[in-house]
């Protein structure tokens, strides 16, 4: 049985890829760390259905010495590393608890690797998952590429490009086993309600206005987080130590045609007499705003024969009907407590 060490489990795309491991590999023991911010999901993995094969403990990253405790208890094979600080507006407000976890985190993981032969000297592997939004930003044309050079423009793409150098730096004067892919915008099951998509879905069927940023016209390139857990997987396996991957959906929506899309779906399924679409509202632009980000993944598709199963079409109705069950739920016990 191998420990696989996964940081920031109870996120979003964490959450979603241990459910996956857990599934497909029964020879893994999970170690999933995670500080429990505001962020985590304490009931995203049904921890109930894999006793034998998964372990939970509370880990600031940030705090060398519970890292090291982590390695000292269990026989770590691998690292997946998923914990970071990830909401922009969040970073301008904060940026030192960025630099923080990001940065600094993440150093003390890749410290306690270095410390272990296997990931030097063995097949062990450090696994760095990584953003779009540290190449900045594009304009109407262009993809972004493993070539692309880096010029983050927020907080968070800054402390995520640092992060993306240390492992970079750690591969090439230690030769530690690394690799690192960086994703386009995910959706799905388990978002935090503060994403976009999520906050859509809550402020429509609330019948709230729905805040657009700025003219709406910045465009997102959309990767269902189920397609990206399984990129994951395959690169985690199949990748190139030192390589870097993009992953990407190639489903480029502006902001507004997101809204649209999920207005014009809730308007089909639900009995209401408004028109969801009337409540989108732009609001004042972010700060910094990217215009656009667009990835090129035709070498994760062309080397690893790796493909996204879901449209955004698709993928938006399966993320949309999950969330009305959830909040549907939420309301049914909020008036039961009352």
């Amino acid at each position: 049985m191998k420990h696989v060490l996964v940081t920031g489990g109870l996120g979003f795309i964490g959450s979603n890829f241990i459910e996956m491991l857990l599934k497909k590999y029964s020879d893994y023991i999970i170690v999933n760390i995670d500080a429990c911010t505001y962020a985590a999901n304490s009931s995203a993995i049904k921890s109930e259905l894999y006793k034998e094969n998964y372990i939970f403990e509370k880990v600031d990253i940030r705090k060398s010495e519970e890292i090291e405790k982590i390695f000292s208890n269990y026989d770590i094979k691998h690292v997946i590393h998923f914990a970071a600080e990830s909401h922009v507006d969040n970073s301008i407000n904060n940026p030192l608890i960025f630099a923080e976890t990001n940065v600094i985190g993440t150093i003390n993981l890749l410290e306690a690797c270095r410390k272990k032969n296997s990931f030097i000297d063995g097949d062990s592997i450090f696994y760095h998952i990584s953003t779009d939004e540290v190449y900045g930003t594009l304009e109407s044309e262009g993809y972004f590429t493993e070539q692309t050079p880096y010029a983050p423009n927020s907080p968070y793409s800054a402390s995520k490009a640092s992060s993306d150098f240390f492992v970079r730096s750690y591969h090439s004067t230690y030769n530690m086993n690394v690799i690192t892919s960086n994703c386009s915008n995910n959706y799905g099951p388990n978002q935090h309600d503060e994403k976009l998509i999520p906050t859509i879905i809550r402020k429509a069927i609330a019948q709230e206005m729905i805040p657009i940023y700025g003219d709406g016209k910045n465009v997102r390139d959309w990767l269902y987080v189920e397609d990206h857990c399984k990129a994951i997987d395959l690169i985690f396996h199949n990748g190139v130590l030192g390589e870097t991957y993009l992953i990407g959906g190639s489903n480029e929506k502006t902001n507004l045609e997101v809204a649209y899309t999920i207005c014009t779906y809730l308007n089909e399924i639900l009995n209401d007499s408004i028109d969801y679409k009337q409540l989108i509202t732009n609001v004042t632009d972010r700060k910094g705003h990217d215009f656009r980000y667009a990835i090129d993944a035709s070498k994760l598709i062309n080397n690893l024969d790796w493909k996204p199963d879901e449209t955004f079409e698709t993928g938006i109705k399966k993320t949309i009907d999950w969330y009305l069950n959830k909040y549907h739920k939420e309301s049914s016990n909020r008036n039961e407590i009352n």
